[in-house]
């Protein structure tokens, strides 16, 4: 869900993300190019099934603990590496 966040997939966008990328972190991450999967022994597409249903990192926290929340909680050092936090994944290869 990090790697998602990194490569600007959400939850409005990652139908056409699957289809439309031509990114290849884009396509391994969702499913659409090679089978990662299989490895941890799930499916091609598990992680397009998680960010469809439950957003990226950043919505989920936004969502559950972010500002607009009764917790009112800033991302700080939780916010991407690229954006002054420590949030960091290792690419999808």
């Amino acid at each position: 869900m990090v790697n998602a966040e990194e490569l600007g997939v959400t939850a409005a966008n990652v139908d056409s993300m699957k289809t439309g990328s031509k990114d290849p972190n884009v396509r391994r991450l969702l499913g659409a190019e090679g089978n990662f999967g299989e490895a941890m022994g799930l499916g091609a597409d598990w992680a397009f099934q998680a960010v469809k249903q439950l957003g990226n990192y950043g919505e989920m926290f936004e969502r559950n603990l972010g500002q607009a929340t009764p917790l009112g909680i800033s991302r700080g050092l939780n916010a991407l590496w690229n954006q002054g936090g420590l949030q960091y994944a290792p690419p999808i290869r």
